[in-house]
């Protein structure tokens, strides 16, 4: 069975359902709430790029189920094929996954990522994780300072490892002028992306109060920005430094100490990366992504709002890899 949507947006289904098996009855309500016209649809074959390998559930193997999820999704990052979906497309705050987004958006206007930024009272006095402050109440380092100089590189590695809201607000105002400009950037270059169920608010990924149901995005976009993120090698390898990697000023007269959010860096087999993401509308969400033993598959796995996240991606990853094989 081939499933087609609109040429702005594309879903493929797991390898056995697309062999003809019968389809799981919430994946096929999302389907039918896509509305499509028929001169513009398009089979996937030709919205997406093609892949080397598909993935296929192997015979016998039961689906996922993740019931400490609000929504639960895992992507093959080559073929765009999804092994495991459970309201993949449903509308939540995510929290600090924006900064995925964010980072893409660095990658994709910065030249240089060795120029710098100057700091301004925005960055330093906004609420939450902060460079040097790792949770709120709780310092290892120095702060950010106003009119301190730092890199795009440096504050780039405090907002992925240590989901830092400073160095993501700094970021957005240095690229974009003002963080509302930045956030129109960040919603256009979604919309080009196919993107259909994301709008973001913040560079950070904190909501606007007030306009909190205004603030959202999907496991399932999400994990889409993930997979064109690893076009930029940088943004996976910060994700992988150690807790405790310094970042200096530009004049190296400050240094703050950097922690990494990432839990799991030394008990998942082939990681990639994690983001981690929190805020009381949000709840614990988590996303990682992995590759097989020989490197040539990578999978994406994304949790919204579970408060056992850590536990449950490592068994996403371990039954996305144990259930499939690529041909």
């Amino acid at each position: 069975m081939t499933v087609v949507f609109p040429l702005n947006s594309f879903l493929v289904f797991p390898g056995n359902w697309a062999s003809g098996k019968e389809q799981d009855p919430a994946v096929l309500e999302q389907v039918k709430g896509v509305e499509t016209q028929k001169e513009e649809q398009l089979s996937l074959d030709k919205v997406l790029p093609p892949a080397q390998f598909q993935p296929t559930r192997k015979e016998g193997v039961q689906d996922l189920a993740v019931p400490n999820a609000h929504a639960s999704l895992i992507l093959d990052a080559e073929s765009g094929t999804i092994l495991h979906y459970d309201n993949g497309k449903q509308r939540r705050q995510i929290a600090s996954l924006t900064k995925l987004m964010t980072a893409v958006m660095v990658m994709e206007n910065v030249e240089d990522l060795d120029e710098p930024v100057i700091i301004d009272e925005d960055a330093v006095y906004i609420i939450g994780t902060k460079i040097g402050c790792p949770r709120s109440g709780y310092c290892i380092s120095q702060r950010l300072k106003v009119g301190e100089e730092i890199s795009v590189r440096s504050l780039l590695m405090a907002m992925l490892m240590n989901s830092a809201n400073d160095a993501a607000t700094a970021l957005g105002k240095h690229i974009g002028g003002t963080e509302e400009k930045f956030v129109a950037m960040m919603n256009k270059r979604a919309k080009e992306m196919g993107l259909t169920d994301s709008n973001f608010c913040t560079p950070s990924g904190l909501e606007k109060d007030g306009k909190e149901e205004t603030c959202y995005s999907s496991a399932y976009d999400i994990a889409r920005i993930a997979a064109h993120s690893l076009e930029f090698d940088e943004i996976w390898r910060i994700s992988k430094l150690p807790s405790n990697t310094p970042i200096y000023s530009t004049d190296g007269a400050i240094e703050h100490s950097i922690l990494n959010t990432d839990l799991v860096m030394d008990e998942v087999p082939n990681l990639l990366g994690c983001k981690t993401g929190f805020t009381p509308l949000a709840g614990q969400s988590l996303l990682m992504v992995t590759q097989d033993e020989t490197r040539k598959h990578t999978i994406i796995s994304v949790l919204l709002d579970d408060p056992y996240r850590w536990q449950d991606i490592k068994m996403m990853s371990s039954w996305a890899f144990d259930s499939h094989e690529w041909r």
